[in-house]
């Protein structure tokens, strides 16, 4: 399963950081993300706040699940 999990702060690399221990996560994206969650996740240049941005992003990564 590929994640988006949208944010840049501690709470989203605590996500990321439980989420990158599940058998099931494939591919881990973090929006805008930071340098802690960069050692789990790819970073993405996006903004929380360009919905249309992150529905595209998904489309393309085929992102099942997002936090």
């Amino acid at each position: 399963m590929n994640i988006l999990v949208i944010g840049n702060g501690a709470r989203e690399h605590a996500i990321v950081y439980k989420l990158a221990q599940s058998p099931q996560c494939e591919k881990i994206y973090c929006a805008k993300g930071n340098a802690g969650t960069s050692d789990l996740a790819t970073n993405v240049d996006i903004s929380p706040l360009d919905f249309k941005a992150i529905v595209e992003f998904c489309k393309q990564n085929s992102v099942e699940f997002v936090v």
